[in-house]
């Protein structure tokens, strides 16, 4: 295998590139936790330090606009000057931030911290994915990296906020910040060694620094107007300027890579079928799932009144069921039946989580209402591993970094509209139903309700984008070769 500089450096057995598989994934897994047990650990954080109500957001929007507006640019650095490098670079950024917020004693100094975790973020994951698919080239070895790959961000969230409840209770808040640092120290130590070697064509290549300030300007303003819609509403005029704003931005920046010489995005990325659709259903069925991983959080905690660990543990069955399917048969089943079937599969599972969780009752009990929704969450281990790897397979070994920035993107896109759209529907119907005379509890289910019926919605239209746009799959297309291998990149639907 070579690259556009020359031949990398791969770890030459399979042992060695499994440690590789272990120090990526380990490295995500620490970026995934993160983002989840800083939730669990919000009160605490406010009675320390004294946030408002309304700066208390920013130790979430903060890391979410520096971690969604760069990974484009952090994915596509690393296939110019080498992806090794930006993982390692990014590790070490996010572990000194880490430590940085672990000290916090003030808001400004939290929130500060918080976006440089978000920059750490995005140049580790960004790149993540690219060097797996360089790293891994025969398609059964790379179903199964792709799918522990995917494990760590599946089961991540809920273990999050198990982690954050057991060590906010335990020691304090500040522990959920320092437990990154031994993590972080030791993915470095072990990375440097294992990681392939992959120099990178130089920035000359394709450092288009105009088009690096639109998408970087446009990506972030865009981010920070959907977060804050909650606050200001759909139909302000701050809401209305700035968006359309960044989409002015981001209109520009693609005019710019379609004419640029050496372009930061090479729009020949979505010439692949695959790539384009399987980002699209990505930010479909990520909105969808914020309901789930957020919002049965909030009706447990505030409808059931649960604990932080009670919380948790409360979601553990869903981590495990997905960490079950993710590693234990979602590689197999990619092989046998296809990506695009697999994918559809899962996504049906996913379509019956949301439609018992719209129904689930005020006073609900575990076994009976919770529980079968929590099993049904093995559709994600199923239908992240198919959705990634179609999102790849279309991308050739000089792209495999911007393929991987854009996959991440995509998913913080989600993200961001599924926190913006789902929680404003639900806090509406919520003051609705509040105003008409309902209870506290009542009111605040029929808010969750209703989102976790528009995300059962999100998912029904996921189903039909990758049923109509991507090509069937099966056992012999599983089994050409995909981005990464000398033969010529093909997608499901490329």
């Amino acid at each position: 295998m070579s690259t556009a500089s020359g031949p990398a450096r791969l770890p030459a057995t399979a042992p060695s590139r499994r440690l590789a598989l272990a120090v990526v994934a380990t490295g995500m897994l620490m970026v995934v936790l993160d983002g989840s047990i800083v939730t669990v650990a919000m009160p605490a954080v406010q009675d320390d330090l004294g946030f408002t109500a309304g700066g208390l957001s920013w130790v979430v929007n903060a890391y979410l606009i520096a971690f969604g507006s760069l990974l484009l640019l952090a994915g596509r650095l690393g296939d110019l000057i080498g992806r090794r490098r930006m993982f390692l670079a990014g590790t070490a950024v996010f572990t000194a931030a880490s430590l940085l917020a672990g000290a916090a004693t003030s808001p400004a100094t939290l929130t500060a911290a918080r976006f440089l975790q978000g920059i750490g973020s995005a140049m580790a994951s960004a790149v993540s994915l690219g060097i797996l698919v360089t790293l891994f080239t025969e398609p059964r070895e790379r179903a199964r990296a792709i799918a522990v790959f995917s494990f760590t961000g599946a089961a991540g969230a809920s273990l999050g906020q198990t982690l954050g409840g057991v060590l906010t209770d335990a020691l304090d808040w500040h522990w959920i910040f320092f437990i990154n640092l031994p993590i972080g120290v030791a993915v470095l130590a072990v990375a440097v060694r294992v990681l392939p070697g992959d120099a990178g064509p130089g920035l000359k290549a394709g450092a288009d620094v105009f088009g690096t300030v639109l998408v970087t300007t446009g990506l972030m303003l865009g981010i920070y107007t959907v977060v804050k819609v909650e606050e200001y509403g759909w139909s302000s005029g701050r809401t209305l300027g700035f968006g359309a704003l960044a989409a002015l931005l981001l209109a520009a920046f693609l005019a710019r890579q379609a004419t640029a010489e050496n372009p930061l995005m090479p729009l020949r990325i979505f010439r692949s079928r695959s790539v384009s659709a399987a980002n699209l259903v990505q930010i479909l069925m990520v909105a969808a799932l914020f309901s789930f991983q957020i919002l049965v959080a909030l009706y447990l905690q505030k409808v059931l009144g649960y604990g932080t660990a009670e919380t948790g543990l409360a979601m553990l069955p869903a981590a495990a069921v997905i960490g079950a399917v993710s590693l234990g048969v979602s590689a197999r089943l990619n092989a046998r039946f296809g990506e695009r079937n697999v994918l559809l599969a899962g996504i049906a599972l996913l379509i019956g989580v949301l439609g018992l969780l719209a129904r689930v009752p005020v006073r609900a009990g575990y076994a009976a209402d919770l529980l079968p929704a929590m099993l049904l969450a093995a559709g994600f281990g199923l239908a992240l591993p198919a959705l990634t790897a179609l999102a790849m397979s279309g991308a050739d070994e000089e792209d495999a970094g911007l393929a991987s920035g854009l996959f991440n993107t995509t998913q913080q896109i989600g993200m961001a509209l599924g926190v913006a759209v789902l929680s404003t529907l639900a806090a509406s119907r919520t003051r609705s139903l509040t105003a008409g005379g309902r209870t506290t509890a009542e009111a605040l289910t029929g808010g969750y309700r209703l989102a976790f019926a528009v995300g059962a919605g999100l998912l029904v239209a996921a189903f039909a984008l990758a049923y109509t746009m991507l090509r069937r799959s099966g056992p012999q297309a599983a089994a050409e070769p995909a981005a990464g291998t000398p033969a010529p990149a093909h997608a499901a639907g490329a």
